[in-house]
C-alpha cells in the first residue's frame, strides 16, 4: 500500500542520514580533511581517473539527495582533483541528478499530506508555480546564499514538472558551481571555504538572481508590444475607462471609476441592469416568493390553521414580477449614472483597436477597456428544439398563461429554482438531468434532501436522462421530449419546454477574436490575476472572465479590474476567489461557502465533518422550518473551517456570517465563544460550533474533574 512505502522510504533515508552521522563520516566532508588529503587522493585519482569520477559522482549524488552537509566542500574537490572543465561537468551533472532525487522524495514522501492539509492556503501558490515557476527556481539557483537543499525539499511540494526542475536547476546552479570548482583549482589559496564567497561575488550572483524575474518582466513587456502591434495608440483619450456592458459587472466598473473621478463610458446595447436585473436574479426571486406564498397557504395546517386553496392568476403574478424589476430599476439607471459623472452610450460595442471602440460607427478612446458583457443560456444541438420555441432564463418572462405541462431540461440551480416555483404555481412540471442528482455541484445528501422534496410537491424528476430529441406538437410551443434512461426511451410531453443546462460567455462581436484576445477551454475570456486579458489595457470582469458566474462575484471582479487599470503600473491587487458564497433559492435552499464534502474527498484534501440538523433547532420548530442541516468541514484536530453548507428555508441568510469566518480566519472556538439572540436561526451556527467542541472534549482532564468532584462530594 502507498503508505506503507512511503514509510518504508523515509525510514530508509532517515536510516542513511543516521548512518552517516553515526559513523562520523562528515568529518571526510570537511575542509581541513580535504586540504590535508588532496595530495593523496590526487595520486589515486591519476591512476585510476574514470573510476575515479564515477565513484566522486557517486558520492556527490547521495550528499545532495540525502541532504546532508558538506556539497560545497565536494564542489571545491571536484575542482582540485579534476580540473576546472572536468570538475565543471562532473558536479554539474551529479548536483543536478541529487537535487532531483531529494526533490521527487520529497514530492513522493510529503506533498500528499501537505496539499491533503494546506490544499486551499496553496492553491494561489501552486497557480503561480504552475505560471512562473522556472523564473522563481532559476532566481533562487542562482543565488547560493539560499541553501539548495530546502529549495530541492520545497519545490518537491508544488506541481512544477520533473523536467523544468531538472533543466532549470542545471542552469542556475552553474554559475556558482563554475565559482567553487575553479576555487577548488586554487585551494592552496583558500584558507576556508568561506573565501570563495567574497562580497564581490556575492553581489555577482544576486545581480544573476535578478535576472529571470528582469527576463519575466522583459517578456511581457515584449508580449504587451506584440498585442499592440498593428494598432496606432492615440495621443489623447476621450475617456480614462470604457466600459462595455451595463449588468452586474459593468454597473460597478462604471460605479468604481466615476468614484475615483476618472472620465467613464458605459456602452450598453440593451437594457440597463443586464440580466440580474431584467431577466435573472430580481424576477426569478419574485416569482420564487409567490409560489413560496401559494406553497405556504396550501399547507397551513403545520401552523395549526386551515389549508387553503389560493386561486393562482398567473397574469397577476407575472405583472409582479414586472413591478418588482420597476422598482429595482432606478438603482441601475441611465439618469443615476449619469448624475454619477458617467456617460451612457447605448449601441453596439466593437473593440476596433487596444484603445478603441466603436459604437454604432461612432468611434471612441480610452486609456484601458472593460469588457463585463455577461453570458446567455446555453442552448444544446437537439434535434427539433428550435421548432417548439424553448423557453429559457431570459425567455420565460414573456409568458402569458401558466403552462400546464412543464419540462424543465437541466438540474442545476436554474432549473431546480424555476421547477419548483412553477409545480407550486399549478403546472405538472417534469426535470430532465443528465447526470445522477440534482444539483451535481453539492454534496450527495443535499441533492437527495432536495429529491426528496420534489417527490414530496409531485415533481416528476427524470434524473440520469439523455434528451434525444424533440417532437413538435400541435399547439405553439408543445410537443414531446423523446429522452434515454436506465429504463429505455421515454417519452415526456409538454406544453412548454424550459431549457436550463448553463449559461455561456458572450465573447461574439465584440471584435475579441481580432484583437488576439484568447478564451479559455470553458468559453470564457482568458484572464490573468489582475483580470487583464492577452491585450493588458483590456480587462474583463463578470460572467464572461468565470469562473464563477453570480452577480457578487462580477461586483468582486470588476473592483480588481478597475483599480488594477486605473492604477497601472504603479499598484496591482490580485483577484481573490477563495471565499466564494452560492445560494441555490430552492425550498429548502442550498447555501454554500468553500468546500464540499464532495470535492474535499476528491482534492485529497483531509476534513473533519461536523453537522448539526435544523429540526432540533427551537426557532426552526417554531416556525415550521425545521427541515435541513448546517454542515461545517474543519482542518482535522483544527477549528479552521474550510467549507460551510446549509440546507434550509433561509440558508441564503444563514451562511453569512460563515463568509465572514472564511474571510478573516474567524475559527469554530470564536464562533462558539460569540452571543447569538435567542430564539434566532442563527443559533444553528453556534450549535454546530458547540458539536463540534463536544467532539473534541478534553476526555482525560474530564475524568479527572469527576474524580475530583467526586472527592469533594465526600
Amino acid at each position: 500500500m502507498p503508505s506503507l512505502t512511503r514509510l518504508l522510504v523515509l525510514a530508509a533515508i532517515l536510516a542513511a542520514i543516521a548512518l552517516f552521522f553515526a559513523l562520523d563520516l562528515d568529518r571526510h566532508l570537511s575542509f581541513e580533511a580535504l586540504v590535508a588529503g588532496r595530495d593523496r587522493i590526487a595520486a589515486r585519482v591519476d591512476e585510476q581517473p574514470l573510476t575515479a569520477v564515477v565513484i566522486y559522482a557517486a558520492v556527490y549524488v547521495t550528499v545532495t539527495a540525502l541532504s546532508l552537509p558538506g556539497a560545497a566542500i565536494l564542489t571545491l574537490a571536484g575542482g582540485a582533483l579534476f580540473g576546472l572543465a572536468t570538475g565543471v561537468i562532473v558536479v554539474s551533472f551529479a548536483s543536478t541528478a541529487g537535487a532531483t532525487l531529494a526533490f521527487l522524495a520529497s514530492r513522493f514522501l510529503f506533498r500528499d499530506a501537505v496539499r491533503r492539509r494546506f490544499g486551499a492556503r496553496l492553491a494561489p501558490i501552486e497557480d503561480g508555480i504552475r505560471r512562473d515557476g522556472a523564473f522563481y527556481l532559476l532566481a533562487l539557483r542562482l543565488v547560493p546564499a539560499f541553501p539548495f537543499f530546502l529549495v530541492n525539499l520545497l519545490m518537491g511540494l508544488t506541481p512544477i514538472r520533473t523536467a523544468t526542475y531538472w533543466w532549470v536547476s542545471q542552469l542556475g546552479m552553474l554559475p556558482a558551481t563554475i565559482a567553487f570548482v575553479w576555487a577548488g583549482t586554487e585551494l592552496s589559496r583558500l584558507s576556508s571555504p568561506a573565501d570563495v564567497l567574497s562580497p564581490g561575488l556575492i553581489g555577482a550572483l544576486l545581480v544573476l538572481g535578478l535576472l529571470p524575474l528582469v527576463l519575466r518582466a522583459v517578456l511581457r513587456a515584449a508580449e504587451r508590444r506584440r498585442a499592440w502591434r498593428g494598432h496606432r495608440r492615440p495621443r489623447r483619450f476621450d475617456y480614462d475607462l470604457a466600459v462595455i456592458g451595463a449588468g452586474a459587472a459593468g454597473l460597478v466598473s462604471a460605479y468604481i471609476g466615476a468614484t475615483a473621478r476618472a472620465r467613464v463610458a458605459l456602452i450598453e446595447r440593451e437594457r440597463m441592469g443586464g440580466d440580474c436585473l431584467n431577466t435573472g436574479c430580481v424576477p426569478s426571486k419574485a416569482l420564487i416568493r409567490a409560489a413560496r406564498l401559494v406553497h405556504e397557504a396550501r399547507h397551513a395546517d403545520r401552523l395549526g390553521l386551515e389549508p387553503m386553496a389560493p386561486t393562482v392568476d398567473f397574469g397577476r403574478v407575472m405583472q409582479r414580477v414586472r413591478e418588482a424589476i420597476a422598482a429595482i430599476e432606478p438603482h441601475d439607471s441611465v439618469e443615476r449614472y449619469r448624475g454619477l459623472g458617467v456617460d451612457c452610450i447605448a449601441g453596439n460595442a466593437r473593440l476596433v483597436s487596444p484603445w478603441e471602440v466603436e459604437v454604432d460607427r461612432r468611434r471612441i478612446s480610452a486609456r484601458s477597456i472593460i469588457v463585463a458583457t455577461g453570458a446567455r443560456p446555453a442552448m444544446p444541438e437537439l434535434p427539433g428544439l428550435a421548432e417548439v420555441a424553448p423557453l429559457t432564463s431570459e425567455s420565460l418572462w414573456d409568458l402569458g398563461q401558466l403552462p400546464g405541462r412543464l419540462v424543465v431540461l437541466g438540474g442545476g440551480p436554474i432549473g431546480c429554482e424555476l421547477a419548483q416555483a412553477f409545480a407550486r404555481l399549478g403546472s405538472r412540471v417534469t426535470v430532465v438531468e443528465l447526470g445522477p442528482r440534482l444539483l451535481p455541484r453539492e454534496d450527495p445528501e443535499v441533492s437527495d434532501a432536495l429529491a426528496a422534496v420534489f417527490a414530496r410537491e409531485d415533481i416528476d424528476v427524470r434524473q440520469t436522462h439523455r434528451a434525444v430529441r424533440v417532437e413538435r406538437g400541435g399547439a405553439d410551443g408543445a410537443g414531446t421530449l423523446v429522452a434515454t434512461g436506465p429504463d429505455g426511451e421515454v417519452r415526456l410531453d409538454f406544453d412548454r419546454l424550459l431549457v436550463a443546462v448553463g449559461r455561456r460567455a458572450r465573447v461574439e462581436g465584440f471584435g475579441l477574436e481580432a484583437l488576439g484576445v484568447r478564451l479559455t477551454p470553458r468559453g470564457t475570456v482568458e484572464a490573468d490575476a489582475l483580470m487583464r486579458t492577452r491585450v493588458p489595457n483590456i480587462a474583463v470582469c463578470g460572467d464572461v472572465a468565470g469562473p464563477f458566474q453570480f452577480t457578487h462575484v462580477a461586483a468582486h471582479q470588476a473592483w480588481y479590474a478597475v483599480v488594477n487599470q486605473l492604477i497601472a503600473p504603479f499598484w496591482s491587487f490580485r483577484v481573490d476567489h477563495s471565499v466564494i458564497p452560492w445560494v441555490s433559492f430552492t425550498d429548502p435552499a442550498v447555501a454554500r461557502v468553500g468546500l464540499s464534502e464532495t470535492e474535499a474527498r476528491e482534492r485529497g484534501i483531509a476534513v473533519e465533518v461536523t453537522r448539526y440538523g435544523l429540526d432540533d433547532l427551537d426557532r426552526a420548530i417554531v416556525d415550521g422550518s425545521a427541515e435541513g442541516f448546517v454542515k461545517v468541514l474543519t482542518e482535522p484536530g483544527r477549528d479552521r473551517v474550510l467549507g460551510v453548507t446549509i440546507v434550509h428555508a433561509e440558508a441564503g441568510e444563514l451562511v453569512a456570517p460563515w463568509v465572514m469566518a472564511m474571510r478573516h480566519g474567524i475559527g469554530l472556538n470564536r464562533m462558539l465563544g460569540t452571543i447569538h439572540a435567542y430564539p434566532t436561526l442563527m443559533e444553528a451556527n453556534k450549535y454546530v460550533a458547540g458539536a463540534w467542541k463536544r467532539a473534541h472534549a478534553p476526555e482525560r482532564v474530564l475524568a479527572l474533574a469527576a474524580r475530583y468532584f467526586r472527592w469533594r462530594r465526600g
